[in-house]
């Protein structure tokens, strides 16, 4: 149940050969991400787990999921960008159903991070999950 914009990301690391160009590939997206407002780096919004200071900002736009993401390392921001592509824009009902270890084990992610990026990309999307879980009493923009 991946969204367009994953799959792009999904048939770009199908092209590309090698871990190390994959590894550029997601610090590009993290480049191309716009950034988070300093005024949302706050404790609330911090997710815990991470071996990087990361942050995201859920939003409800519609009924539909989105986030605002920073970290202070160029790689986080790259995954950060990638779960941006995968659960940017979902309905609200659909985000709880996104088998996201599933779709990141398409990329090869588990294969390639450190032990700590895993484990920081595992607290992003629980972040997200329990987000989205809370909702509609949680802290989104609306």
């Amino acid at each position: 149940m991946a969204t367009p914009a994953f799959e792009d990301i999904a048939d770009t690391f199908t092209f590309l050969d090698d871990w190390e160009d994959r590894y550029r590939h997601v610090i590009e997206l993290g480049k191309a991400m716009p950034p988070l407002d300093d005024s949302f780096k706050v404790a609330a919004l911090k997710v815990q787990g991470c071996a990087s200071q990361v942050w995201l900002r859920p939003t409800l736009q519609d009924g539909r999921f989105d986030f605002q993401g920073d970290s202070d390392a160029m790689i986080v921001r790259g995954l950060i960008a990638i779960l941006h592509s995968l659960y940017g824009g979902l309905p609200m009902a659909q985000v709880l159903q996104v088998d996201a270890p599933a779709e990141l084990g398409r990329l090869g992610l588990n294969d390639h991070l450190s032990a700590q990026r895993s484990n920081g990309l595992r607290a992003m999307v629980q972040r997200i999950r329990e987000t989205a879980a809370a909702e509609p009493a949680g802290p989104m923009t609306h």
